[in-house]
């Protein structure tokens, strides 16, 4: 069915009127004379007509970083008992996940359904494969994903929180997580945590090679460290001609390098078309180099109010806020560049044929032959409306409203 935004702001330019059709954007043009006089003037037999009110229109959100496997969005607020380090922190996890107030697939449902009507149509969630979860966790993500297939997108990561080589069966498991469907095959710390880095990526890209999936590795590890995982995940990307299919997470290790460093590795990185996803933390990746020598970056909000952080409220706007201010921005034109990173940054770490981020000017997915996956929202400004993060927005998933008023439709 053919949809009709009326009086709306492209990346909030000047006003005006947005067909979708088939599931693209097939007309962008000025605001029709005729709206005033009668809200269906001018509209095609058929036609559906949203009326903007000169909000301002956005690609919808893609959260390119999410545990839905271990949310705790909509449950009474619990004291955090985590202590410090990724072991240390997936133990508390492990020790208290199965005694929340409701099961991890109706934890994992909510959230995606909150993360939805506040203008998320693209996930990717990691699901924790191990030799506690099983594939419990894994089944609960694909749940949560079914009830919401009309909504969005979600690609579904198989996921060694606890590593592959600490405890038995790891690798295992991980395989027929694949085998059953996984969208992604995950990887974490292959030095910090299981020791044996080596190893570690044989399994990641030897599963990745005989599913024909992408890859994407939780890099926490720092400096030096990090830079060496790095160097050797991109010997492999390059071996096995995966250019397009890794992502690097948080990526910690690229705030600490020398510039030296740094441009070097980002060259090689935009060479193989290795992308990155971040979660805007408090030391933050360098953004503007990265989406200028190329490399996809997309946003995310990592784990939501769990048993690992209390933090996160499924809100991409509010996680485009946070990474504009970890990042100490204050101009527009930057605050805007970070809603680029939330919505078509994002869209191109999941797509690699999706259209790209450049400079920090670049403001791409609202032209025809765009997806019609899109988020209204209130605001004088890109910038203002992440400052304010105000609640009527409407949000459209393939050409249709899927929530409007943070209600899902």
């Amino acid at each position: 069915m053919t949809l009709i935004l009326r009086n709306v702001r492209p990346w909030g330019g000047d006003a005006s009127d947005v067909t979708l059709d088939g599931g693209v954007i097939t007309a962008v043009g000025p605001v029709a004379v005729e709206r005033a006089a009668s809200a269906g003037a001018g509209t095609a037999p058929g036609a559906g007509v949203v009326d903007g009110r000169g909000r301002i229109l956005l690609p919808s959100f893609s959260d390119v970083h999410v545990h839905l496997d271990s949310t705790r969005l909509g449950l009474p607020f619990r004291p955090h008992t985590g202590t410090p380090g990724v072991w240390n922190m997936m133990l508390n996890d492990r020790n208290n996940w199965r005694d929340a107030e409701a099961s991890i697939t109706e934890r994992a449902t909510h959230t995606l359904g909150a993360m939805i009507g506040r203008g998320t149509t693209r996930v990717r969630s990691y699901a924790q494969v191990d030799a506690d979860a099983g594939l419990e966790r894994f089944e609960a993500v694909l749940a949560a994903r079914e009830t919401h297939r009309g909504r969005a997108d979600v690609a579904v990561i198989a996921f060694p929180q606890a590593g592959l080589l600490r405890e038995q069966g790891s690798a295992e498991i991980l395989d027929e997580a694949m085998k059953l469907g996984a969208d992604v095959v995950g990887g974490i710390d292959p030095c910090a945590l299981d020791r044996d880095p080596v190893k570690h990526l044989d399994i990641v890209f030897g599963l990745a090679e005989k599913y024909g999936t992408p890859v994407d590795i939780h890099l926490h590890e720092p400096g030096q460290l990090g830079l060496f995982s790095i160097e050797l995940i991109l010997e492999r990307t390059r071996a096995l001609g995966m250019q397009g299919m890794v992502t690097l997470s948080h990526a910690f290790a690229l705030a600490d390098l020398p510039d030296g460093q740094l441009d070097l590795l980002l060259a090689e990185m935009a060479e193989l078309d290795v992308s990155v996803a971040t979660v805007a933390p408090a030391t933050p990746l360098p953004l503007e180099k990265l989406t200028a020598a190329g490399v996809r970056v997309g946003l995310g909000e990592d784990g939501q109010r769990d048993y690992w952080s209390p933090y996160g409220n499924a809100d991409m706007l509010d996680r485009t806020w946070q990474l504009a201010f970890t990042n100490r921005f204050r101009a527009d034109e930057l605050i805007e560049h970070c809603a680029a990173v939330a919505t078509i940054g994002g869209a191109s770490v999941l797509d690699p044929a999706a259209p790209r981020l450049g400079s920090v000017a670049d403001r791409p997915g609202l032209a025809v032959g765009d997806p019609a996956d899109l988020v209204l929202l209130e605001g004088d400004t890109v910038t203002a409306a992440v400052m304010d993060k105000l609640p009527r927005r409407t949000v459209i998933h393939r050409g249709t409203v899927v929530a409007d008023g943070l209600q899902l439709a």
